[in-house]
């Protein structure tokens, strides 16, 4: 692990057992976030995004799920060596997490206040009086208006974009060296997307957090990230800086997901704008094809690919990807 790397995280493996069979959802998973920075997470649904966040907050629901092989190193220290008790105090102090949907994250039957002041006594040890001037405290910081007098609402007296602040509130309450926000505006209208996406950034300007920020989004990820990794199929595809992601990307798959962005001036077929597709669909992550998971809907595929899987290839600085097309710019000096 590099000297400014908060998270290391190297051959992560997350599969859930099943009847129909194993479901690798994560397949030997490798990335670091670095100390202040955000790394974007991008991918379509079923990539394995959520369940990569999910193992490194340690909660895989068991059964199904298990990690079954990886390292994940927070400051040097494995977190999948600790147990039940030393990973409850990590959680909440040190990572924490906003989930896609706050109304089924938030207890309905708690007020909010009560629920913000639990990080309080819990990690702090503080007094229910003294946690909920906390809480007060926290509502304020993320932009709630009358923060004092909404601590005895209930979560369903909140707009969906006023849930989402308040899980910010939780997330932040002990000032974590690592935030990981998973589709942090999922089902919120546009101008509530910029206001908490906003918010996200400015408090980790005055934090200092690191931020892992997971979506399928790619206006998201160029207004926020600093890094990027690509999954598709429970693996990283490609991992680059932001710049790079926009300016030379390397996967057929990377590429694919920048061609069907919406753009001003395209083409319209019968009245509808004539938008770029990936063909077919995440492949079924019990039986695998052979070779190159995305080679199925890879039109630059060739033999090699649908036989062997390739490994990710050093294409530049800070930049790999996981392609055998990368395979001669890896091998060139």
């Amino acid at each position: 692990m590099t000297d400014d790397a908060l998270l290391s995280v190297e051959g992560l493996r997350t599969h859930f057992f099943t009847p129909e069979g194993v479901v690798r959802a994560v397949d030997g998973v490798d990335f670091r976030i670095r100390r202040g920075r955000t790394l974007g997470v991008l991918g379509e649904s079923g990539s394995g995004k959520s369940v990569t966040a999910l193992s490194v907050m340690r909660l895989i629901p068991s059964p199904p799920g298990r990690i079954v092989a990886g390292r994940i190193e927070l400051e040097g220290r494995d977190l999948l060596a600790l147990g039940d008790d030393a990973i409850r105090a990590i959680r909440g102090r040190d990572i924490s997490m906003i989930f896609q949907e706050p109304m089924t994250s938030l207890n309905p039957v708690y007020t909010v206040g009560d629920q913000i002041a639990e990080v309080f006594m819990i990690h702090r040890g503080q007094s229910r009086e003294q946690a909920l001037e906390g809480a007060a405290d926290m509502l304020a910081q993320v932009g709630i208006p009358s923060p004092r007098g909404r601590l005895n609402d209930y979560p369903h007296q909140f707009s969906g974009g006023m849930r989402q602040r308040v899980m910010i509130a939780m997330a932040i309450a002990c000032q974590s060296k690592l935030l990981i926000a998973d589709e942090p505006t999922t089902a919120l209208d546009v101008t509530i997307q910029a206001q908490i996406l906003d918010l996200i950034v400015s408090l980790q300007e005055e934090l200092g957090m690191a931020v892992m920020l997971i979506t399928h989004d790619l206006g998201v990820i160029a207004e926020t990230s600093d890094d990027v990794v690509v999954m598709y199929a429970g693996e990283v595809v490609e991992r680059l800086p932001i710049d790079q992601l926009f300016e030379s990307p390397r996967h057929p798959y990377t590429q694919g997901l920048l061609r069907s962005i919406p753009r001003l001036g395209e083409k319209f077929v019968h009245g509808k704008r004539a938008l770029t597709e990936i063909p077919g669909m995440v492949p079924n992550l019990i039986r695998l094809p052979p070779g190159c998971p995305f080679a199925p809907r890879c039109a630059l595929a060739f033999d090699r690919c649908r036989a062997e899987r390739p490994p990710l290839f050093a294409v530049g600085a800070d930049h790999e990807a996981k392609c055998w097309l990368a395979e001669t710019d890896a091998a060139t000096p």
